[in-house]
């Protein structure tokens, strides 16, 4: 009986056994003294204690994300074109003989002046006009009075810049008129003047045939009943549709916007007859 708990006594505490087991071989040598601790630790653990899973280490590549955009391109800027404009003989049809040629001899058929504000003055084969700061003038011929007609006439700035501007009178009556305006920052418009009142009928527009100082120009009007064209060069630069002066005399004039003057010469007037009958419009039945 016994022998029968010392056995008993053995199986059931092996642990123990194990653990002094353990600590007596590990004494044993100092050469594998770390070798044999961690066997023996290793003995002495639990058997169904499960071997740890090692957590996996985070991947050094990022998991690919949409891209942010935080300046987007912007859409290409549609650059404004300068319009080029070619006379054709739809745009100015109908000119027949030259009806007048004023070569700038006879200064008594032109409003001439002189004052500390500006002057107009014809002076070999040329007529002058000049303008102080601020300052309009303008010069009419006060021959030949015109309805329908084709009229030329040669521009040359010498002083100019900016808004300042120049240009042709067409069917002025007194302080009434119609007025094709040069900007010598190279725009072009027209206008109804009546009893000084301005009133716009051409908006502003660019032409590389609208030149400052110095520069020369040759510019044109035709007329017929209430169309006017302007052609600069020879070139179209716009049409208007006006009935309000059905006729009077031609002129120029020049005006300083800004704080500069303004001196401008025009030369060689050329007038030309124009038969030509504007199509009537078909109107449109009601549906």
């Amino acid at each position: 009986m016994s022998w029968r708990r010392g056995a008993e006594r053995r199986r059931s505490n092996p642990p123990a056994k194990m653990e002094i087991a353990c600590h007596r071989h590990a004494a044993q040598s100092s050469a594998f003294g770390l070798l044999a601790m961690t066997v023996c630790l290793a003995a002495c653990l639990p058997m169904n204690l499960a071997v740890p899973t090692e957590t996996p280490l985070p991947s050094a590549t990022a998991t690919p994300t949409e891209t942010i955009v935080w300046f987007p391109p912007s859409a290409t800027a549609t650059q404004l074109a300068m319009p080029t404009y070619t006379g054709t003989p739809d745009m100015s049809p109908g000119i027949g003989r030259v009806m007048l040629e004023d070569d700038f001899s006879d200064e008594s058929v032109w409003d001439t002046a002189v004052s500390d504000h500006g002057s107009a003055a014809v002076n070999r084969n040329h007529l002058t006009l000049v303008v102080q700061p601020g300052y309009y003038l303008a010069s009419m011929r006060r021959e030949l009075p015109l309805s329908d007609f084709y009229a030329e006439i040669t521009a040359r700035p010498s002083l100019c810049r900016g808004e300042d501007n120049y240009g042709f009178v067409v069917r002025g009556v007194g302080s009434s008129f119609y007025r094709f305006v040069l900007s010598c920052n190279g725009q072009v418009r027209a206008e109804r003047i009546s009893g000084g009142t301005r009133l716009p009928i051409q908006e502003p527009l660019l032409s590389w045939d609208a030149p400052g100082a110095p520069g020369e120009v040759r510019m044109g009007i035709w007329a017929v009943g209430r169309e006017m064209r302007l052609f600069l060069n020879g070139h179209f630069q716009f049409g208007v549709s006006e009935p309000t002066f059905p006729s009077g005399a031609l002129g120029v004039f020049v005006r300083s916007t800004g704080e500069t003057p303004v001196t401008v010469t025009f030369s060689d007037l050329a007038v030309y007859e124009v038969d030509y009958i504007l199509p009537t419009k078909t109107p449109i039945p009601p549906p």
